[in-house]
Order: C-alpha cells, then structure tokens, then sequence
C-alpha cells in the first residue's frame, strides 16, 4: 500500500507545479520530494510524470491517480477534523457504577452542572454497592468504597473519607452532648443496616454496637434521619458536609474518630479513552476534597 507521506509529496508537488516549490510547503528538500515521489511510482508501478527540464506533466495514469488521492485526502482531513470536534465536544453513551451514597449524595446533585457543560453525553448510572465485574457489566466508569484489591483496572485516589459522629443542635440540646463513646449508651443511635444487620461503630479504643429506635440500610436516610432529631448517627463525612456545613448537624466525639475509607474511581486502561470518559474522570475529581493521586493500576473491578 502507497505510503501517505509519499502519496502527500506528489499531490504537493501537483499543485505546485514544481519539486522545489512542494519541497517548502513540506519543509523538506527538493531531492527528498523526488525520492518519495519515486517510491510512490515504484510502489504503484507506473510513471506519474513526465519530467522535462522546464515543468513537471502528468502522465494519463497520473492524472487519474491525482484525482483519486484528492478525494482521498479530503476524506481523511475530514475524519481528523471530526475526531477533533468529538474531542472537544464529547458524545455518546457514558456508562456508570457507583455506590448508592455517592449516587445520592454527591454525584447526583453535581449533575446539572456536568450535563450543562456536556449536552452530548448520555449517562447511564447504576446505584449499587455490590462489587461487580466491570467488564462483564459493559461500565465505563466505577467508583469503589474501601480497599482495592488486583485487577485490570486503572484506579485514581479520589478522596479518603472519614467517619464522623454527628447529631442535630436540637437533639444535643434536649438529650446533651456525648464527651466520650462510652455515653452513646445513654442516647438513640441510628443504626446502619447491611444486608439486614446492624453494624459497629469503631473509634480510638473502643467499638460500640449502635442501639436505638431506628435503623435503616440506605445512607440518604440515615442523614436526614439524623437532621430530624431522631438521634445520633456514624457517617462518612462527605455524606454530612453540606448539613455540617449549614449548621444542620453537629460533630461530636471527634477527638475519637479513627476509621477512614478510602475512595476511588476505576476505569478499564488504554492509552486512548473515549473524551467522554476522560472529562466525566476530570469531573468526578472535583467532587471530592483530595483527588490529586497518581493513576495506577491493578486494582479492584
């Protein structure tokens, strides 16, 4: 098959009507263009010119192969042209999986703002904690809670979420304030339930079974639960910002808290990502506090 940089230098040299002049435009030497333009003949196994000592002409052959790389080059500055407008305006189907807490409580929230600045893309979310295998499933992005363990995926640290203790002013006010996880045996605690049991809240030295009038086994719940007055909760602390933030809810027993998580996003590794997926990844890190982690691989699906 003829070269494209020799099958370039002839088409230069026919509009130029001269070797020295196609030589300029391609910054090479004149010499060099005859090379390749006698590669090209040799590849094709006819003559493209009739070289006289005054111009270059065209042989019959020649002009008919002009016209067809013509087309052909127009096709493929075209094709360049369109992969740089789908780079710089991603399209398409963008599949993703993430835990039900950060479905709820981050990303969904943020979206209005990804969709405004991408209108061509098509989310597909799935909210789902159990861990799945990302190839089998078709995602093109995860984000993963805790550990990682091997695999073909390429991960990045997002953030490192620490578990906080938090309760509403009002209930403080009424039931007062725990100084040390010994107390929480005097109040409501709102227990997270997974897979139907309650689980332990861990601090420095000590590890506490929640007990209280309500326990719940979705995250979104839990926090408003907790702005309600209904007791006191453990929570990841990304999952309670916004309500801390505001005065909604209160930390308390910080000088105990030692459980962190971290979190990270996956995606399958190649040199060339889909845009889409390289600005959802440039997306996802602006939602959390401490996303400027090297990329590594051979971590979990």
């Amino acid at each position: 098959m003829p070269s494209l940089s020799n099958i370039d230098a002839f088409v230069r040299a026919v509009e130029d009507g001269d070797f020295t002049r196609a030589a300029r435009r391609l910054d090479l030497t004149a010499s060099a263009v005859s090379r390749r333009i006698a590669r090209l003949e040799e590849e094709l196994g006819v003559r493209l010119f009739q070289r006289t000592t005054r111009a270059l002409r065209l042989t019959e052959d020649g002009r008919d192969f002009y016209a067809r790389c013509q087309r052909i080059l127009a096709e493929l500055g075209e094709a360049k042209e369109s992969l740089a407008r789908s780079r710089s305006r991603p399209t398409g189907l963008l599949r993703v999986e993430v835990p039900q807490v950060i479905g709820q409580l981050v990303l969904t929230p943020a979206l209005p703002r990804f969709f405004q600045a991408y209108p061509g893309v098509e989310l597909h979310l799935t909210l789902r904690d159990e861990v799945v295998d990302p190839i089998t499933e078709g995602a093109d992005v995860l984000i993963r809670m805790g550990p990682l363990a091997d695999s073909r995926l390429v991960a990045r640290r997002l953030s490192l979420a620490r578990l906080v203790t938090v309760a509403s002013p009002a209930y403080l006010k009424q039931h007062g304030t725990p100084v040390t996880p010994a107390d929480l045996a005097r109040h409501q605690c709102l227990g997270f339930l997974r897979q139907g049991v309650t689980g332990e809240w861990r601090f420095k030295d000590a590890r506490f079974q929640p007990r209280g009038a309500f326990h719940v086994s979705q995250g979104a719940t839990l926090r408003d639960a907790a702005v309600m007055g209904l007791g006191i909760a453990w929570m990841m602390d990304f999952m309670v910002a916004r309500e801390v933030a505001a005065g909604a809810l209160v930390t308390v027993l910080d000088a105990y808290a030692c459980e962190e998580r971290p979190i990270h996003v996956l995606h399958p590794p190649g040199r060339h990502l889909p845009s889409r997926v390289r600005v959802f990844l440039d997306f996802v890190k602006t939602l959390f506090p401490d996303s400027g982690a090297a990329p590594r691989t051979g971590n979990r699906a």
